[in-house]
């Protein structure tokens, strides 16, 4: 399973926009440029957050787009499915009846596992965190 790319962008622009502060705008050039999207995929990216409730936008000298709530307030998680939609990391996680095997499949419970896991962590991370992180901290990538 791979998130797109698009919500890799989203990420990055809402960290982006976390480390400005709750109360900061910046442009959409800015963030194109600073985080390397492009100006036309962030358009897109900046107006289905802005539906989501998650980014607020503003035209006019003093315009831009900003957080609509606090960090602290926006998971992972909502960043990510409101570009991709719910993470299904398998069709029978999400619909049982999809698979004819589910019943007697050994996989099954590990999917519906390592989907609850993936989601809790996705759904308790926050921009706050991601804007701020604490020095120290090694991912398991860079453990390998």
């Amino acid at each position: 399973m791979q998130i797109t790319r698009q919500a890799d962008y989203a990420v990055r622009a809402v960290t982006f926009l976390a480390r400005l502060g709750a109360d900061h705008r910046a442009a959409t050039s800015t963030i194109a440029q600073e985080q390397q999207i492009p100006p036309s995929f962030l358009a897109k990216i900046v107006s289905q957050l802005s539906v989501a409730g998650l980014l607020s936008t503003s035209r006019g000298a003093r315009g831009g787009v900003s957080l609509a709530k606090p960090p602290g307030e926006i998971s992972l998680l909502e960043v990510v499915e409101a570009i991709d939609g719910p993470i299904v990391l398998n069709e029978c996680v999400g619909d049982r009846g999809a698979c004819k095997f589910v019943e007697e499949c050994p996989v099954h419970p590990i999917w519906c596992e390592v989907q609850y896991e993936l989601v809790q962590k996705l759904k308790n991370t926050t921009f706050d965190q991601l804007a701020n992180p604490k020095k120290g901290n090694n991912s398991p990538c860079e453990e390998g």
